[in-house]
């Protein structure tokens, strides 16, 4: 339940009340953005942010470009500075310095990591050549998962949703190399595009592994057949938000009944989970059929799926020509023409090995407690803000409300950086491998996720670092989580920014936004101890459905890319969240000195500047393959309807610009969705 994810990984920046960003200017960026020759009702997204996207063209490496990026080059040329800093000091064996300077360099070394190929996994691949049996294959399945590499299915250890308290083995649908199972089933252009590109990866792939293009062709086709199995027994990504529908737990028993093809103990024992007597099966459909096919399909075709997961897995940290081949199958999904630059692409995977161990040496340059708490309190301006909305409630009983009290009184804030950090310690990260340093971490990050089987939850624990331009709800600590870098404006330090843009773009757009996603369509389900549970009368519940369907039913109605529609029940959480993030960020704004005084700056009236402080938080172009592909595969809008969506349904827009009927953007009240 993320807020913000235009890009597959996104890291981001910091901002503090005395830190010393880069490019730091006067330039009010919600005057400059504005594209004056468009109507504000006619399309505000473009009107507030066309000014920025006519002057900036997406670069070739990038699927997508805007202020997510932006904030991301102030913090990637900080962790340069810490990387670089790391190598010159060295550091004692076992530090974090030393393993920040060591993977550095280790990743870097493009000579040695060309020279060496694909060799660094060559003793796992002639494992996989050598097996004899499927159980061969779930032993190995087991052990390189630990590595991170995960074929067959998706398993991992995370809080029973029923219980809140206790950490449990879970397991979902998985086993297909395309994005989702639709690919392998649509038919339309860009579908099919990306299917070609896929198998010509494969045939590359097996090529490399030393068959000819005839047998490496009969391979592909081969791979590609067992997955479009797999994807047909896969849910659709509507499907997957409905937790009770995706939680079934079982006795490991009855779960080696459903699969009697894999060997649960073996599997269970190689990766170290020792503590296990159930599991949580997200989509038994998929088990079943997974089971079937490791029974019919032979063992070759097996083995060859393997293999080709197991070299694209790593494709990232290997030579030049490896990662190439991964890259240009993966432009047909984000329309970038050229590979970012390798720095950021080193970057971004030390951010995924040991990023809190960077986050350390981050918050102590960057960010201070006066920025912290000027957060917090606007997460405690936003949750009373929700309170005095939900006692207006006219839909809602007071049954149902006092307990709505209860969650969102209970709802943890943590804000900027953890107060524990994570031991790295036993993480061994050396000079000589750049994926090897990869598997050690994930291998880390394995054992470290395992160990808390069996032990009470850490509810204080972040699953983001400081400097990420991300943020999240999790309904099972009923808690949000809001790293330092969401906050950041490029090239402005904390102490430029007016109330009104701060409220649209961090109180609306981002602390209200995770609020909302406690009482969103999956997060309404969970109690206020984070436990799935229905505290809803029944009228209550079908009243809260009732009025979701107007949202379902209004983004339905756009088409971001060509005929592409964006999916309203995929999206409605995020949707329900930005809508009640704008209305509670606006809530807050209206008792502040700002509001009340009226006062413009550079021309633009207090409300003015709200919205168009919330417009900025989405200032991003894409690229129509990014599109398409988030159109299908995720579960959050494309930008310009995250503003365009939500905004029409607030009568204040309609107040600060004057729009009016006639007006592209007008929508008549009794079409305006109103939930909370």
């Amino acid at each position: 339940m993320t807020k913000k994810i235009l890009t597959l990984f996104t890291i981001a920046a910091i901002i503090s009340c005395n830190n010393k960003p880069t490019n730091t200017t006067t330039v009010d960026p919600l005057v400059a953005n504005i594209d004056t020759t468009i109507k504000p009702g006619d399309d505000f997204f473009m009107y507030a942010n066309n000014g920025w996207i006519k002057n900036n063209k997406i670069p070739d490496a990038e699927a997508a470009w805007g202020i997510g990026n932006l904030v991301q080059d102030d913090i990637y040329k900080r962790l340069i500075t810490i990387n670089e800093n790391a190598v010159k000091e060295g550091g004692k064996q076992g530090s974090i310095t030393q393993k920040i300077g060591d993977f550095w360099n280790a990743a870097m070394d493009t000579i040695t990591i060309d020279k060496a190929g694909i060799t660094p996994l060559q003793k796992d691949l002639d494992r996989i050549n050598a097996a004899t049996s499927i159980a061969d294959l779930i032993k190995l399945a087991a052990e390189f998962g630990t590595k991170g590499s995960n074929t067959f299915f998706r398993s991992y250890v995370g809080q029973d949703d029923k219980n809140s308290e206790q950490i449990v083995f879970q397991l979902g649908q998985g086993g297909i190399g395309m994005p989702n199972r639709d690919y392998y089933f649509k038919t339309d252009e860009k579908s099919v595009k990306v299917q070609i590109a896929f198998k010509e990866y494969l045939v590359k792939i097996f090529m490399q592994l030393g068959s000819d293009a005839t047998a490496a062709t009969k391979m592909t086709n081969e791979v590609y057949a067992l997955e479009t199995k797999l994807a047909k027994a896969s849910r659709k990504m509507a499907d997957l938000r409905d937790p009770y529908k995706n939680y079934n737990k079982m006795s490991i028993g009855a779960l080696q009944t459903l699969t009697p093809n894999l060997n649960w103990n073996d599997f269970l024992a190689i990766s170290k989970m020792s503590k296990v007597d159930s599991v949580i099966v997200g989509q038994p459909e998929f088990y079943t059929a997974l089971n079937a096919e490791l029974k019919s399909t032979p063992i070759e075709i097996w083995k060859n799926y393997m293999k080709y997961n197991y070299v694209s897995d790593f494709a990232p940290y290997l030579d030049t020509k490896t990662f190439m081949d991964k890259f240009n199958y993966g432009k047909t999904l984000s329309g970038a023409t050229a590979p970012r630059p390798r720095w950021k692409r080193v970057l971004d995977a030390q951010e995924s090995a040991i990023g809190e161990a960077l986050g350390q040496l981050f918050v102590k340059e960057y960010f201070n407690e006066t920025a912290k708490k000027r957060y917090e309190n606007l997460v405690e301006e936003i949750r009373t803000a929700y309170k005095e909305r939900i006692s207006k409630l006219a839909w809602m009983s007071e049954e149902t409300k006092q307990k709505a009290y209860n969650k969102l009184a209970k709802i943890t804030k943590k804000v900027g950086y953890p107060d524990k950090w994570k031991d790295f310690s036993a993480m061994q990260i050396g000079k000589s491998s750049f994926v090897e340093n990869m598997q050690a971490a994930n291998m880390w990050w394995h054992h470290y996720s395992v160990n808390k089987l069996g032990k009470p939850v850490d509810r204080t624990e972040w699953t983001m670092t400081p400097q990420t331009y991300n943020a999240y709800y999790n309904p099972s600590n009923n808690e949000i989580v809001l790293p330092a870098g969401i906050f950041a404006i490029p090239g402005k330090k904390d102490a430029e920014l007016d109330d009104a843009l701060v409220y649209g773009y961090a109180a609306a757009s981002t602390i209200g936004h995770e609020i909302t996603h406690g009482f969103d369509d999956q997060g309404r389900q969970y109690d206020a101890t984070g436990n799935l549970k229905d505290w809803w009368t029944k009228n209550d519940g079908e009243a809260f459905k009732l009025r979701a369907k107007n949202i379902i039913q209004q983004f339905n109605e756009f088409m971001p890319v060509d005929t592409l529609h964006i999916n309203g029940d995929a999206t409605q959480g995020e949707n329900i969240a930005d809508l009640g993030g704008l209305l509670l960020g606006l809530d807050a704004f209206k008792k502040t000195t700002t509001y009340k005084e009226g006062k413009t700056i550079n021309g633009q009236t207090p409300l003015q500047r709200y919205f168009l402080g919330y417009a900025y938080s989405w200032l991003y172009q894409a690229r129509k393959e990014r599109l398409a592909n988030q159109v299908k595969t995720d579960v959050h809008s494309p930008a310009k309807e995250r503003i365009n969506g939500p905004i029409v349904n607030v009568p204040e827009f309609y107040e600060a610009f004057g729009i009016k009927q006639g007006d592209k953007m007008y929508r008549a009240d009794s079409l305006r969705v109103k939930i909370w």
